[in-house]
């Protein structure tokens, strides 16, 4: 094993501010930004690490911002700050063709005057770097490069940066690794971290198991506690070469008129592998009324507040009301449930299938927008579940000419799946999967009036249907 290496270094005063006209105009545009909608009013810059001192060919930071915006979509309204976004900030004198598309701007005062700065995960030598860092435990400034001493980094490897990332952002590795850093970021444990170790101790193939992370220690102040929590930055894993995600592949098989009913079957084994991993890895917890009572009223809030964001809900909101009480009215008649760790966003593009046919769950963060102790809590297998059915919807809606049917049959058929599995259906316990279900489809009527208004019929069926009590 490579011995750790720890570098100490400093970043030129006022490095901020000479990036701060810059960044505002750049952070907005970018997929993973958060805060769309909303102008950036300032930076609060909470971790700065110098990669490469800024010579006559490159230099690269590595920066953990905050970034202040208004509470409200005008620019009037009091100013908060906001989420706090990782940053791989390349310099050069001037960018060459290749690297035109990673422009951020150039700089016009401040430590870096008259150099041009650039999104460095698109430049071949920061991103190598990186991988070099992973490989041999760095230690530099405050960040914290530590990897599975079980497991093989070579030297050398030729990197590329995928195209297709959402909220954060993957470097491959020669087809052998890919490195997924992770763009807003929050102090404390990370359950994409956190569950594929717990996975990999338990063996469980259905997760690529961390080969290598990275870490920030923002606060290197001495003295006693309190002290602020790591964030965890990014995550190496290997790379499934030649995997298709399970949207990609359903859309195909959609386009072809091919069922789904055998990768819908296998895919619902997959998840009950997962989840029964996970419950032998982490703690349980049982859930009896008052806990049960506290999950249903978070439901209830969240209906109550989606009919006031989206009108087109009221004439459901009776029936989608059932469903939470109907489980609350099962928890006080004495029933309980068992709660534990599980995916948190699971749909069927957090699913690769190898060329073999071998289903992988990948991106165990959650859902982006809830606090991170919400996402680390025990929750009912139901929910991962739900989240699924619920995916079957979008890609059965989502194809030329709508194929209902089409979802009908892979829901039930991942249901079986699960059961081969786990041992238990979930559409045995009917009363829990229609309120997970119908949290879910509250959940999408929102965000899709909001971002993707042409998209709100979809969940707008779901939630006819489970405002009416009909299950698959």
């Amino acid at each position: 094993m490579s011995e750790a290496v720890t570098r100490t270094v400093t970043t030129p005063p006022g490095l901020l501010a000479s990036l701060d006209p810059l960044l505002r105009e750049w952070l907005p545009r970018q997929r993973w930004f958060a805060g769309k909608g909303r102008p950036v009013t300032g930076f609060t810059l909470v971790a700065a690490t110098e990669l490469l001192p800024p010579t006559a060919k490159l230099g690269l930071y590595h920066l953990l911002v905050r970034a202040h915006q208004p509470l409200l979509p005008g620019h009037g309204g009091p100013e908060q700050p906001g989420d706090c976004y990782q940053l791989l900030i390349g310099v050069r004198e001037a960018l060459p063709p290749r690297l035109a598309p990673a422009l951020i701007g150039h700089v016009t005062r401040g430590p870096l005057a008259g150099r041009t700065v650039y999104e460095a995960l698109h430049d071949t030598r920061p991103a190598e770097l990186l991988l070099e860092a992973l490989r041999t435990r760095a230690r530099i400034g405050g960040l914290r490069f530590d990897r599975d001493p079980r497991q093989e980094i070579r030297p050398g490897l030729v990197p590329r940066l995928m195209t297709a990332e959402q909220s954060n952002s993957s470097v491959v590795y020669g087809d052998t690794f890919i490195l997924k850093l992770l763009r807003r970021v929050v102090p404390g444990i990370n359950p994409d971290l956190e569950l594929p170790l717990a996975l990999a101790r338990e063996g469980c193939p259905r997760v690529p198991p961390p080969t290598a992370w990275l870490v920030a220690d923002p606060d290197e102040t001495p003295g006693p506690p309190p002290r602020a929590e790591p964030y965890v930055l990014g995550v190496l894993q290997p790379f499934v070469q030649g995997a298709t995600d399970g949207w990609e592949l359903a859309l195909r098989e959609l386009a072809k008129g091919e069922d789904f009913v055998a990768e819908a079957r296998a895919l619902g084994r997959a998840t009950a592998e997962v989840h029964t991993a996970l419950a032998r890895a982490l703690p349980t917890v049982t859930l009896g009324h008052p806990q049960l009572r506290s999950m249903v009223d978070g439901m209830s809030e969240r209906l109550e507040a989606a009919v006031h964001a989206v009108p087109a809900l009221r004439p459901y909101a009776p029936g989608l009301r059932s469903a939470f009480t109907a489980l609350d009215d099962l928890a006080a008649g004495g029933r309980t449930w068992t709660a534990q760790r599980v995916h948190g966003d699971l749909h069927l593009g957090q699913c690769l299938r190898s060329p073999a046919g071998e289903w992988s769950l990948i991106d165990f963060e959650g859902e982006p927008a809830r606090p991170m102790a919400e996402r680390r809590m025990p929750q009912p297998a139901a929910r991962d579940v739900a989240g699924m059915l619920r995916s079957f919807d979008y890609a059965a809606r989502s194809a030329d000419r709508p194929h209902p049917e089409w979802a009908v049959r892979c829901r039930a058929a991942y249901c079986s799946g699960y059961a081969e599995a786990a041992g238990r259906d979930p559409r045995t316990d009917p009363v829990l999967l229609r309120a997970c279900e119908t949290d879910k489809a509250v959940y999408e009527v929102v965000y899709e009036a909001r971002h993707r208004p042409e998209w709100l019929p979809v969940p707008l069926a779901a939630v006819r249907r489970l405002a009416s009590s009909e299950q698959i």
